[in-house]
């Protein structure tokens, strides 16, 4: 059974879902909603509490100022009162993507609500000795967006993550009708979002205090990715070893049956 539900936080109206039960595990995403995280959600609730919810200003969870920007430290103030709310803490945090910049900020503010805390290829820029010329790529590809131009933005966009697609796919995928949610929750992220996530730059020194509970995860298929890259970094960071997950960037919800079993491998240590 999932129980949905919205809770009131300042600023915003944050839908989230409810499976299973025992220990908690949240799975978090940004841009991502809970949508993708399901099929990894039912496997989880078999014995765990699992929470999944839309981030602010995402699909379901709506935003008092729609103009409002989105950053880590905001989401992780989200995420912190959902867990609160909740009651069933502390709490294993899945993030992916910006989710994982998400769960590394929780970390960071709240260590006494994260059991464990699994970074996903957070897009850590900043981390990286060509920061400076992959921000002002994304700075390219967002005012592509913004000026009309989906395609090439996202061909940008590609570019700069180390994604290479079929020939034609990203008029597939973007140049055609599309769903307007999605529309909306994609503009949201490249004129709100994107750079608040890219260029977070996490307290080193307040993770490495916690780096017991820290897990940083890389796709096996990510090599060569920025967001291998970012997360390699963070690792070198804090002295830990990447844990490989199955799949790429998105391995959760392309393959979540594997997935889920390297993710009970790590939930079991």
């Amino acid at each position: 059974m999932i129980t949905t539900a919205t809770l009131d936080v300042p600023g915003a109206h944050l839908y989230y879902e409810v499976r299973g039960q025992g220990p908690l595990v949240a799975l978090v995403g940004a841009p991502m909603d809970a949508v993708p995280f399901a099929p990894l959600a039912d496997l989880l609730a078999a014995d765990h509490t699992v929470l999944t919810t839309d981030p602010r200003g995402i699909n379901r969870s709506r935003l008092d100022d729609p103009t409002q920007d989105s950053t880590p430290e905001l989401r992780a103030d989200d995420l912190s009162r959902l867990l609160t709310h909740l009651d069933a803490g502390p709490a294993t945090v899945l993030g992916s993507s910006g989710g994982a910049v998400t769960a590394l900020a929780l970390a960071q503010t709240h260590p006494d609500q994260v059991h464990t805390v699994i970074a996903h290829e957070p897009p850590l820029v900043n981390l990286l000795p060509d920061a400076a010329r992959i921000n002002a790529d994304t700075d390219d590809y967002i005012a592509t967006y913004l000026a009309g131009d989906v395609v090439g933005a996202w061909a940008k966009f590609m570019k700069v993550a180390g994604i290479e697609l079929p020939e034609g796919a990203l008029e597939m995928m973007f140049g055609g009708e599309r769903d307007p949610q999605q529309v909306e929750d994609e503009r949201r992220w490249f004129a709100h979002e994107m750079i608040h996530t890219d260029r977070w730059r996490p307290d080193l020194s307040a993770l490495r205090s916690i780096a017991a509970r820290l897990v940083i995860g890389i796709g096996e298929e990510s090599t060569g990715q920025i967001c291998d890259r970012t997360s390699r970094a963070l690792t070198d960071a804090l002295a830990l070893k990447p844990t490989l997950f199955p799949g790429d960037h998105t391995g959760f919800a392309d393959h979540p049956d594997r997935f889920f079993t390297r993710l009970r491998s790590v939930l079991s240590r």
